[in-house]
């Protein structure tokens, strides 16, 4: 699959801009996602510093050589990344080389040389195209890190390279201004160009926004901010979904600890509560990894929507975690050992264990409560955050088993667990009968259920599948377009009989009545139709993973 270039952009500088960037790499990457940041605000480069004490060496080139390559008559691309040292993978392409943690003293007068104009007249557009191509290739995510303002250079940033922006900015008048121009702009600039990629999605980030001490100022900056963006949310926020409380969402609050120096703040706050700061990078880092879709599922339950995102590419190394409290100690061990007997790899997870709830991710796929007479608090709180991490589709294989020992009341159990299957066993033998139950429930492969949204999903994609490389006049396109475009609103309005209607108009008008030479599909049209297929096929594959 190809991966995503994703721009981040700021109209003024000082806003967390590469901060945000930096942290929402390291969490991509350790929650499995391969991602490349590349550092193209050349005029002011910096994030190098977040990764220097984690690099594997000091970058040797960067962006400035692939353009002076290209001026020395360098036509393939080279490798500039180097390997950043966190969980997972993460590579990043410097502004150029670094020397002692600065960049070269040559790096300015080299950076001033380049004439981006007269490269592109050179035929430099194709070359960085060829790069874009690798780099879409070798990782799930590119994240770039734009200059500020109105230049060349971010025009290369917003306009050519991404396939989404995120927009970065604080709550004052000089960002505000300028904020929704700047992705006009950049969609007026990509149309000039002869590459086939869909009308920009954007996403605002309000960073640096402090509520801790003027709260009022801060919720009516809060709210302007909303309104001012709410064009920006128009393209791939769920119609119902209010742009303020996305906005909500996409708040990154001002920390004071966190703004001296050049850190990563989601290296050590692993497991952040609502009111630190690493909490609102998840949910940006998020959304990037749902492709800006199911934003209702962020709107009812922030918990979940991050857990899908996290958990989407986890390999888990063990299947079943056995909960049990100390009384149960022999028991679990028994249980245990019967089950690694059958193939079911299985861990301990003991009650009171504080390292458990510190886990970023879980340590096995599915949960086992064993409860003898009632619920221990540690248990309930285990189960509620399993609980939490699976309630979204992505999580739909996951599964809490309760085992209860003869005599325990599941009637007193909280009410998330009363109606799971419970297995009932004798304490005082050896549990191998409710080992084999166990076992066959995790290795039984589950129906599939048939649901009349993923019916109606796979009508819309056969019909957009059928849409032919030709018409017999232009005018068709236009019905069609308009035909494409409400497809796209039922999917985020979740009207499916609306989405059925629609495939079947577009069905109906991609019939082919040739009587000579077509007309090709125009490239936007074919760009918008790609994108709304990869939005259905995840959709289709939130029900059948």
């Amino acid at each position: 699959m190809t991966g995503t270039v994703i721009t981040f952009y700021s109209y003024k500088g000082g806003v967390g801009r590469s901060f945000t960037l930096a942290n929402i790499a390291v969490l991509l990457a350790r929650w499995g996602y391969r991602v490349l940041a590349v550092d193209w605000d050349l005029e002011a480069p910096g994030l190098h510093l977040y990764f220097q004490p984690h690099l594997v060496r000091p970058p040797e080139s960067g962006v400035v050589d692939i353009a002076q390559e290209y001026l020395s008559g360098v036509r393939t691309p080279g490798a500039h990344e180097v390997r950043v040292q966190v969980d997972g993978v993460l590579d990043l392409i410097a502004a150029g080389r670094v020397e002692e943690g600065r960049l070269d003293v040559a790096y300015s007068r080299r950076m001033q040389t380049i004439n981006w104009e007269d490269l592109y007249r050179q035929g430099f557009a194709a070359h960085l195209e060829e790069y874009r191509d690798e780099w879409t290739a070798k990782y799930d995510f590119v994240l770039i890190d734009s200059r500020t303002g109105v230049s060349d250079i971010a025009s290369i940033c917003t306009a050519q390279l991404p396939d989404r922006l995120v927009v970065v900015f604080t709550a004052n008048d000089q960002n505000l201004n300028d904020v929704v121009d700047i992705a006009h702009l950049a969609d007026k600039a990509r149309d000039r160009l002869p590459y086939d990629r869909p009308r920009h999605q954007v996403m605002p980030v309000l960073s640096r926004l402090d509520n801790t001490v003027e709260y009022e100022r801060a919720a009516e900056w809060q709210k302007k901010s909303a309104r001012v963006v709410t064009p920006l949310f128009r393209n791939w926020l769920v119609k119902t979904v209010k742009p303020d409380l996305m906005l909500r969402h996409l708040t990154v609050p001002y920390i004071s600890y966190w703004s001296f120096g050049e850190l990563l703040p989601v290296l050590e706050e692993l497991s952040p509560s609502p009111n630190q700061i690493s909490f609102a990078l998840e949910t940006v880092a998020s959304v990037i990894a749902q492709e800006f879709d199911r934003t209702d599922l962020l709107a009812d339950n922030r918990d979940a929507y991050v857990a899908a995102a996290r958990s989407r590419r986890q390999k888990f190394g063990t299947e079943l975690m056995v909960s049990a409290p100390r009384t149960m100690w022999q028991t679990s061990t028994a249980l245990i050992t019967e089950l690694q007997l059958l193939g079911t790899t299985t861990v301990r997870s003991v009650s009171g264990d504080p390292g458990i709830l510190d886990q970023a991710l879980d340590p096995a796929k599915h949960l086992c409560l064993v409860v003898d007479g009632e619920l221990s608090r540690w248990q309930l709180t285990e189960a509620e955050r399993f609980m939490r991490r699976i309630l979204a589709p992505d999580g739909a294989e996951r599964r809490v088993f309760c085992l209860l020992t003869r005599g325990t009341d599941s009637g007193q159990l909280p009410g998330f667990l009363r109606n799971l299957q419970h297995l009932v066993f004798d304490p005082s033998t050896r549990p191998v009968e409710v080992a084999l139950d166990l076992h066959r429930l995790i290795t039984a492969t589950p129906a599939v259920e048939t649901q009349p949204d993923q019916e109606a999903l796979r009508k819309a994609e056969a019909a957009l599948r059928e849409l032919p490389d030709e018409l017999p006049y232009a005018g068709r396109f236009v019905l069609i377009d308009e035909t494409v475009r409400g497809l796209a609103g039922a999917l985020d309005d979740g009207d499916m009989d609306l989405l059925r209607d629609r495939s079947a108009d577009l069905l109906l008008l991609s019939k082919p009545h040739h009587n000579g030479t077509g007309v090709p599909v125009p490239a936007r049209l074919s760009a918008e139709v790609s994108a709304l297929l990869a939005r259905i096929e995840r959709r289709i594959n939130a029900f059948t993973d």
